[in-house]
């Protein structure tokens, strides 16, 4: 039964895991969708460099937002993971008759 646990939850991980993958790939199409955009602009657009410079800046302030984004994702996944684990141990033990040793203030 233990098992079948551990692999619900590498298979729960493994689905965020691909999730989130599968938004860093739509963020790297999405980047370089803007980076063509921005370079079949008219030629008097590309010409003017404060205009791309903004451009570039607001591409990497996204980038970053959606990077963080994705960590997010990612540390939620993971603290799920740990949550359900801990309730696996605490049940075995419980069997077993044991606890986890808790200091109690």
């Amino acid at each position: 039964k233990s098992v079948d646990m551990s692999a619900e939850k590498i298979t729960k991980v493994e689905e965020n895991f691909q999730r989130a993958l599968e938004f860093k790939k739509m963020v790297n199409r999405w980047q370089t969708s803007h980076i063509h955009c921005a370079w079949q602009m008219t030629l008097s657009q590309r010409r003017n460099p404060y205009t791309i410079l903004r451009m570039q800046d607001d591409m990497v302030k996204e980038l970053a937002l959606a990077n963080k984004q994705l960590l997010k994702v990612r540390q939620a996944a993971l603290h799920q993971l740990f949550e359900k684990e801990h309730q696996q141990y605490q049940q075995e033990l419980n069997q077993m008759g044991k606890a986890f040793y808790v200091e109690r203030l």
